[in-house]
């Protein structure tokens, strides 16, 4: 198993003179802990997380410009600290050297570089442009789709299944599959993450269901915060 098959895609992104406002309010709405910020030509710029913005001024945090972290880092060290907690763009508090996979990665590959690095999540970039994102949830969801598809039958190429109810999926208006990841294991099809309203599920589960070669869906979705 590989990057591509377990990554969330497409990725929410924005662009480097985003404000600060705008990425904190997108984050809440989509119910995430960081953003990719890409160029206008769709490349990889850096990485926004909760990280590099719970030390904002404007909630109060601490002042650690303090005589001791100027003689340990100096005046420099003072100046990166005050765009951290001060800057009102993307481009002024965000991560610039992003650890990156691609989508050949193998799964094992990517839980060694989020344990050794500390890290939440990493980017799967093609030729510098990122085509999803890999978390530790995907990772968990990924070993406990398998674990339950050991006893399923074998399916042709569970890749095009995958990239074909991804596809039906970008066509609904319906759908926001941002919220949403798709294992397929066997011919099964896992959901994972989160649908708006229970007709969404149902439809979901219809969607796959109308895929050739898919053997069954099984929902893990969190339960919907409407009854529809």
């Amino acid at each position: 198993m590989h990057a591509r098959d377990i990554m969330t895609s497409p990725v929410i992104t924005a662009r480097p003179n985003s404000s600060i406002l705008d990425l904190i309010g997108l984050m809440l709405e989509k119910h995430i802990s960081a953003i990719l910020i890409e160029t206008s030509d769709r490349k990889l710029a850096g990485l926004v997380s909760e990280g590099d913005l719970i030390r904002r001024s404007e909630i109060g945090a601490r002042d650690y410009s303090s005589w001791w972290l100027a003689a340990i880092g100096g005046k420099l060290r003072l100046a990166d600290d005050f765009v951290k907690t001060h800057g009102m763009k993307a481009e002024e508090v965000m991560t610039l050297d992003v650890i990156t996979v691609t989508e050949e990665t193998p799964v094992w590959q990517i839980a060694e570089i989020l344990e050794k690095n500390r890290i939440k999540r990493v980017p799967v970039v093609l030729e510098g442009s990122v085509v999803g994102i890999v978390s530790r949830a995907n990772l968990l969801q990924a070993l406990a789709t398998r674990r339950e598809a050991l006893s399923a039958q074998p399916a042709a190429n569970d890749r095009d299944l995958r990239e074909k109810i991804l596809q039906t999926l970008e066509k609904q208006a319906w759908s926001d599959i941002s919220h949403l990841n798709v294992v397929v294991q066997n011919g099964v099809v896992y959901y994972w993450g989160r649908a708006g309203s229970n007709t969404e599920r149902k439809a979901l589960k219809v969607a796959a269901e109308n895929i050739p070669g898919v053997k069954d869906v099984v929902d893990h979705m969190h339960k919907a915060t409407t009854l529809v």
